[in-house]
């Protein structure tokens, strides 16, 4: 079972790139046109005064549209990136529960685990949205991308075999503090994409035509972008804050104190006063679009931090990343 899961991990990650290269050829053929120039008739015109002479003016040329051709291969790929994408959202699943039940256990005890299951709900939540909203389909490049740095991240550099839960995460407050903190996490990836693509398509609606600004130019409004991104963290945040409160109220019945300021619990405490800073931000009506979208991005890297930084870097009582 512990051998289908492995399998199933690296299927999942080919899949996630046959989608993100299939976006990438949506992209791509967005603004596909035609090459030939369409002759047009001449017009003559005739000198006046000048002995009857004339002289033939060709027309210019007028703008050519989009093909047809290339509108529709465009579609096709990017029916086909959205159908890769769920394909391989299911065999990340499968990969879960098969690493569970060879675990027999909820497979988050490490940071390989952990990995694995935020992406998934990222994913997962990227096909509800689309379900819902599918003019941000080519949203979808960069989604991909990103699970195929993370899933691959996880499988080459954090994969370590199963072994039992240490004794300090036996404990039903397991399955409600990390249930909690893995959902809000994938919710929180899922939500910094729209908040980066924001920031780009907002300086290319701006003028903006120098990297990265240019990568943005068939992207949905950058308006679209950034409610998506204020409704992704508005829905994670109580979710994150219940867990911590969790984390805190299982810390007291572990250790006997509910906060120790130990390496996890003090970047989780400024991830969430980073992200309580984002909604107030973008609840406030002097503070400009973008400035409240580039908290959001900070606090996604203070979530990294605490993901990859502290687990490799420091050691606490949370020391639980399998790394060592």
């Amino acid at each position: 079972m512990s051998a289908l899961s492995d399998n199933l991990v690296t299927f999942a990650i080919l899949t996630y790139l046959i989608a993100m290269i299939s976006h990438a050829v949506e992209y791509a053929l967005g603004n596909a046109r035609t090459r030939a120039v369409v002759a047009s008739p001449a017009r003559e015109l005739v000198g006046a005064g000048v002995g009857g002479g004339g002289g033939v003016i060709p027309e210019p040329p007028a703008p050519v549209p989009p093909t047809a051709d290339g509108a529709a291969r465009a579609r096709i790929a990017g029916l086909v990136a959205v159908a890769a994408t769920a394909l391989a959202a299911v065999l990340h699943l499968a990969a879960l529960v098969t690493r569970g039940l060879a675990a027999d256990r909820m497979p988050w005890g490490n940071m390989y685990e952990f990995v694995l299951t935020v992406t998934f709900i990222g994913v997962a939540a990227w096909l509800v949205v689309l379900w819902k909203r599918p003019s941000l389909r080519k949203l979808g490049l960069f989604l991909t991308l990103v699970m195929v740095l993370l899933v691959a991240t996880a499988e080459l550099v954090l994969y370590v075999p199963i072994v039992p839960l240490v004794p300090a995460l036996n404990s039903y407050w397991f399955v409600i503090h990390v249930s909690t903190i893995v959902f809000a996490s994938g919710i929180f990836l899922l939500g910094a994409v729209p908040a980066v693509g924001f920031l780009m398509r907002n300086g290319y609606e701006q003028g903006k035509r120098s990297f990265p600004y240019t990568l943005a130019k068939r992207l949905p409004a950058a308006v679209s972008l950034e409610r998506l991104t204020f409704a992704l963290h508005a829905f994670a945040f109580p979710i994150f804050t219940f867990a911590v409160i969790a984390g805190a109220i299982w810390a007291e019945a572990a250790w006997g104190r509910p906060w120790g300021w130990d390496p996890k619990e003090t970047w989780a405490f400024i991830s969430w006063v980073v992200y309580a800073g984002y909604l107030h931000a973008r609840a406030t009506p002097s503070v400009k679009r973008n400035v409240a979208t580039w908290i959001a991005v900070l606090g996604f890297l203070t979530m990294l931090m605490n993901l990859f930084g502290v687990n490799i870097f420091f050691t606490g009582l949370h020391s639980y990343g399998g790394l060592n």
